[in-house]
């Protein structure tokens, strides 16, 4: 089945021919990318989905809710009772599921890898992010916290972009604070997952439903403490009881060792393959009239490029 698509509106450096999509897709369909799509996913970074009147499926990394008069179908970390929005976590198109499995792993050794307290990773550190910056000073006061994003940096600079960069820049760590941007049911993203691929302790604060798809005792949340001075009490005594904090890391951080059911590609295959046999008309097919005002809005977007 062939399948004529677009991809607009992602962040800058996203490639359309080597994506997770193109690499899901091609599993079950003939993907040809075009400029006159019959589908296309777009997400947050731009208005060039707004020139195209064919089938719109708008995915996002963020916890925005999908606005379905604007699109046809939706992708994101929401639990929606829709037909026409599949929920899909970032981290499932970034993170390998067998990456996340413990299976025979030896705890103890890795434990004895473990030469670092504590990993920070921000790329910012303003108001937004509060909740996240505190906890890194009150952790801070216990012992000495590396902060190697962006914001906050005392590692004497950033660490180099790039997911396998981060992860790698991880697993000398015993602990890492992986705070959410937000609380927002079903909002887990990348953070926790990188966290748990370096095998170090996730620190966490975001997601209230994240115990639905990963064991919720295999890493510290929050949400479990009164403050978070009981936290970082916590965090203490694993820091300075060796057996504990093996016992915990001896945890799989998926229940069963098993990946989560968020990774089973053909739920998501079955989802794009209604939609091509969806007779709907596309939302946008009814919306021409508009369409200068939505080519000088595309126009003037920063990320407006043709090629």
């Amino acid at each position: 089945m062939k399948l004529n698509i677009d991809f607009c509106d992602f962040p800058i450096g996203f490639s359309k021919t080597d994506n997770y999509f193109v690499r899901l897709l091609s599993k079950r369909f003939t993907v040809n990318l075009c400029d006159k799509p019959d589908y296309v996913i777009y997400s947050d970074y731009g208005h060039i989905h707004r020139l195209h009147n064919c089938v719109k499926i708008y995915y996002t990394e963020e916890c925005w809710m999908p606005d379905f008069d604007r699109c046809d179908y939706a992708l994101s970390f929401h639990y929606l009772e829709n037909d026409r929005h599949y929920r899909l976590p970032n981290y499932v198109t970034l993170a390998d599921p067998n990456s996340l499995l413990k299976k025979a792993e030896d705890a103890t050794e890795i434990v004895k890898s473990k030469t670092k307290f504590c990993a920070f990773i921000t790329g910012y550190a303003d108001k937004t992010v509060k909740k996240r910056v505190n906890f890194f000073h009150k952790l801070s006061s216990y012992k000495h916290v590396d902060s190697a994003g962006k914001g906050l940096n005392n590692v004497g600079g950033p660490i180099p972009p790039g997911y396998d960069n981060k992860i790698e820049f991880l697993r000398p760590y015993k602990f890492h604070i992986c705070f959410e941007n937000n609380s927002v049911p079903g909002y887990t993203t990348e953070k926790l997952v990188n966290a748990m691929q370096a095998r170090t302790l996730p620190i966490y604060w975001g997601d209230p439903l994240v115990s639905n798809n990963f064991n919720p005792d295999s890493f510290l949340n929050l949400a479990n403490f009164n403050s978070d001075e009981a936290l970082i009490e916590k965090i203490i005594e694993l820091d300075q009881n060796e057996i504990k904090y093996t016992e915990m890391m001896r945890q799989p951080w998926i229940r069963q060792d098993q990946p989560n059911p968020l990774f089973e590609e053909n739920k998501l295959l079955n989802f794009f393959e209604r939609i091509v046999q969806s007779q709907q008309h596309p939302i946008d097919s009814k919306k021409s009239i508009f369409r200068f005002n939505r080519w000088r809005l595309a126009k003037a977007d920063k990320h407006f490029d043709r090629t």
